[in-house]
């Protein structure tokens, strides 16, 4: 089986406004490294801001959306930190010390043996399929908990963390339940021609 590789960073946190806001902070990708947002807002719609329109249409063919912004993003990374700004607003994140997982599992031992000890720990799914019907894996390599997160848009701002909203449930996972940093390998199988 052929499959896409997205190796980065996942970076994610509910917020006093009712907003959550999801970072993919992407080192490798078959587009190359990108970051993109994923944020549902208070009344449950879900926000896809990419920074290209080939990325846009990538991940929107895969996760629901029920709007999708291309906009330039201005990222500023520290060691354990990142905010991203666009014209719709900002976001930043920083997370502490992580715990790795340093070896590579199977894909079969991602999607049977960790799935039951995500879902439980985190409310998480490592293993499912997208809404294009394509299988997806996530590969965690790394977590850190967020020691602070704030939002400033559309007229709202918090620097109050909370867990994940009921209305952010973007694809076959929902983001974990608590303010987390998720070092990540995504692995997509790829799609038939």
């Amino acid at each position: 089986m052929t499959k896409e590789v997205f190796e980065g960073r996942v970076i994610s946190s509910g917020f006093s406004t009712g907003d959550m806001m999801v970072i993919g902070d992407w080192d490798k990708s078959p587009f190359g490294p990108f970051t993109d947002l994923m944020w549902a807002k208070p009344d449950g719609t879900k926000v896809l801001i990419a920074p290209a329109q080939e990325i846009a249409d990538y991940v929107s063919s895969m996760y629901s959306f029920e709007e999708v912004v291309v906009a330039p993003l201005e990222i500023s990374r520290g060691k354990r930190s990142i905010e991203v700004n666009c014209n719709l607003g900002r976001t930043a994140m920083s997370w502490g010390w992580s715990l790795p997982l340093p070896f590579r599992r199977p894909l079969w031992f991602i999607a049977n043996i960790e799935a039951p000890f995500a879902r439980i720990l985190f409310g998480t799914k490592t293993h499912g399929a997208t809404r294009n019907g394509r299988k997806e894996w996530y590969h965690v390599r790394g977590l850190s908990r967020l020691i602070s997160a704030e939002i400033e848009i559309e007229g709202r701002a918090s620097d109050q963390m909370t867990g994940s909203t009921p209305g952010a449930c973007f694809g076959f996972s929902n983001p974990p339940r608590m303010p987390l940093s998720v070092r990540v390998d995504s692995h997509i199988a790829k799609a038939e021609s």
